[in-house]
């Protein structure tokens, strides 16, 4: 037997009554799946809080994950030679500690533990200097030299109420609940990071390492609002860090999907939903996927108008990542890099911008601005005693097919000479790879859709988390506000989805 939504014949276009129309020839029925309140499909991040909030409300929760394990880009594997764990996709979690929701969850409670790199980060130059990232304040300027004062300048109006800062920011477009103080950060937000950089300061150190900053938006650089992702990820350090789930990323999902279970949620993996035909009857249905993924699932159920509209959607620039085993630590030139969690190798701020401008334009740069991280230097769990893993990708154009391995490493090799001897194994991954890997990863997109402005706030359409049907729901990063571990995406869905069914 199977089930089909359909629309009912009082029907304006947006809503839907659940009748039952026999089999349905290649899809699971019903009764493969016990009945919920409510069904949320994909356990990323923003799945895995959108389950958790709606269960903390009292309503029955299945939870379906169509790869073997949960998480989305919140996994771990040992992907080059076993003994090493790798973070597959995401690996440092500034923002899941800046998360109004994330951070007011007992995750300690089941099982996590966070490990704080002695340095959140650095950004070494070609003469062996480095500028760093730490919670203090003073740590970081000291090494902007006579930057320091006007990174001081910038950031200390900020870091005393960093939690206000981030419950603005981490939220759909609304009126501000401290208006005064996110005004002025978005005075500076809304600007490019390129002329950001040049008007802040007045050196090429601290006009590069902002620009190493800014460049986790996956934008061009002269592109309105990525200064505010300098700001933002420079603030999460003094806020609370750059820190790793100790024993790799999936602790981080297994300690989510323990207080799910401990709510009385349900989970089922190896369970792709490719139909709303799959799915039982539920009072919400919330998805954890981009648009283009919806528009397969839902097919002609959706009206045409909103299907216009979730065609229209834009993807970003693709991730490139590589992740090896080594034989050692990296030999870097700068002494504050062996120190670091995370190292930005990109140069100058003309490198910089120039390696996303290509990557936007459909060009592989030949000095690509990379993000390397090494969690083993600080978290023994990770590799054999002695051994070490390290991982880094750089940003490459949407669903790019060739091989950017040597232009990467010669980018570690330019600060780390003899990285390359260390080199045990590795293990690639392209961008259509990552898709294969995770779905929501168009073309390697790791942000869920460009966020450039006309998708900033209004993505992946002005209704945001509402779709074309009745409580049918979109809870995944393409929705406000936008990429990153912090479930704010899912969490918000949740609470429309609660409105909605009170």
């Amino acid at each position: 037997m199977g089930w089909k939504l359909r629309r009912a014949p009082w029907d304006l276009a947006s809503s839907f009554s659940i009748v039952y129309l026999g089999a349905v020839p290649g899809f699971p029925s019903r009764f493969d799946l016990p009945p919920a309140d409510v069904i949320v499909v994909g356990s990323g991040p923003n799945g895995l809080s959108a389950a958790i909030r709606v269960a903390q409300a009292g309503h029955s929760v299945l939870l379906l994950e169509g790869a073997d394990q949960a998480g989305g880009g919140v996994r771990s594997s040992e992907s080059t030679v076993p003994g090493f764990i790798h973070d597959v996709c995401s690996s440092v979690y500034p923002l899941t500690l800046c998360s109004p929701f994330l951070r007011s969850l007992p995750l300690h409670a089941h099982g996590l533990e966070w490990v704080f790199p002695t340095v959140a980060l650095a950004h070494p130059f070609d003469d062996g200097s480095a500028v760093v990232l730490n919670p203090s304040i003073e740590e970081t300027a000291a090494s902007l030299g006579v930057d320091g004062q006007n990174y001081r300048t910038l950031v200390e109006a900020f870091t005393g109420r960093w939690k206000d800062v981030f419950d603005d920011i981490l939220a759909p477009l609304h009126f501000p609940h401290h208006p005064v103080l996110y005004g002025r950060f978005g005075l500076n937000a809304i600007r490019s990071a390129a002329g950001f950089a040049q008007a802040k300061f007045t050196t090429e150190h601290g006009r590069a390492f902002f620009a190493g900053l800014a460049a986790h938006a996956m934008l061009p650089l002269e592109a309105l609002s990525t200064a505010g992702v300098g700001l933002m990820l420079a603030l999460s350090a003094h806020g609370v860090g750059w820190p790793f789930a100790r024993g790799g990323a999936q602790e981080l999902t297994r300690s989510l999907l323990s207080l799910f279970r401990s709510l009385g949620g349900d989970i089922y993996t190896n369970h792709r939903v490719e139909s709303l035909d799959q799915l039982p009857p539920a009072r919400a249905i919330l998805f954890d996927v981009t648009p283009r993924q919806f528009l397969q699932i839902a097919g002609d159920r959706l009206p045409d108008r909103y299907r216009r509209k979730l065609s229209r959607y834009v993807y970003g620039m693709g991730a490139f990542k590589i992740d090896w085993a080594l034989s050692e630590p990296v030999p870097w030139r700068a002494l504050e890099c062996s120190q670091a969690g995370t190292i930005h190798l990109g140069g100058s701020l003309e490198e910089i911008c120039r390696s996303e401008r290509e990557a936007w334009s459909g060009i592989a740069s030949a000095r690509p601005y990379v993000l390397f991280s090494q969690p083993s230097i600080f978290d023994s769990r990770r590799a054999p005693s002695g051994k070490h893993v390290g991982w880094a990708y750089c940003h490459v154009p949407h669903g790019f097919a060739g091989n950017v391995v040597e232009n990467i490493e010669q980018q570690i090799e330019r600060f780390a000479p003899g990285f390359r001897d260390c080199i045990q194994a590795r293990s690639v991954r392209r961008p259509l790879d990552l898709e294969q890997y995770n779905p929501n990863m168009i073309g390697g997109d790791i942000a869920g859709g460009a966020s450039n402005l006309s998708q900033l706030f209004l993505r992946p359409t002005a209704s945001l988390y509402r779709t074309a049907l009745k409580s049918v729901y979109l809870c995944s990063s393409s929705t406000p506000p936008g990429a990153g571990v912090h479930g704010m995406c899912g969490y918000f869905a949740a609470e429309q989805a609660l409105r909605d069914l009170r």
